[in-house]
């Protein structure tokens, strides 16, 4: 006779935190107990299945109100083990429109970071990574966390908000201006 066991993992949620994903079957997150730098717990998100199409996330909004017109630092430590697409911290500033069309009050994105233009992939030890974007008067909201595309685990510790000064360059992958138009590199 042979016994198959089939361990689930089940992770508590944390408080104040939402769970985001284009495909919800293929990934469980929350609270990875004792998993993170010194023993602490951290925040995860894993794949249930090998070559998971989608993403998942997780995430936490607040009011922008003591940030507006601020530069603020999003800092967090990311471990990464078998993430076969690419994962990362993640920011965004969103403020509220008008919809002309409908007459509705909608949420906008107005600046945004997800790292993928420096993303995490394959199997690694925890690493410092740093957001830095503006907040501008018309936001209203910040939202952050971490986010998995593709097959693998993520583990978030650390987070922290610093305000930084002007000096400091934003991390967007959002450019200001047209940019190389004449295809020399």
């Amino acid at each position: 006779m042979c016994l198959l066991v089939v361990a689930l993992m089940a992770y508590d949620m944390p408080k104040g935190w939402i769970k985001e994903s284009s495909n919800p079957n293929a990934y469980e997150m929350g609270i990875a107990h004792g998993a993170g730098q010194n023993g602490k717990n951290a925040a995860t998100i894993r794949s249930v299945m090998q070559g998971a199409n989608g993403f998942g996330m997780l995430v936490q909004q607040f009011a922008s109100d003591n940030y507006k017109g601020k530069r603020l630092k999003l800092t967090g430590f990311l471990r990464t083990k078998h993430v076969d697409k690419w994962a990362g911290l993640l920011m965004q500033v969103e403020g509220k429109i008008i919809n002309p069309v409908t007459g509705k009050e909608e949420r906008k994105v107005l600046t945004n970071d997800n790292m993928y233009n420096r993303f995490v992939s394959g199997t690694t030890h925890f690493t410092k990574y740093e957001i830095v974007l503006d907040v501008p008067d018309s936001s209203s909201y910040i939202m952050y966390g971490l986010r998995l595309t593709g097959s693998g685990q993520i583990w978030l510790d650390q987070v922290s908000f610093e305000v930084v000064g002007k000096d400091v360059p934003v991390t967007s992958s959002e450019l200001n201006e047209p940019t190389n138009i004449d295809f020399d590199k």
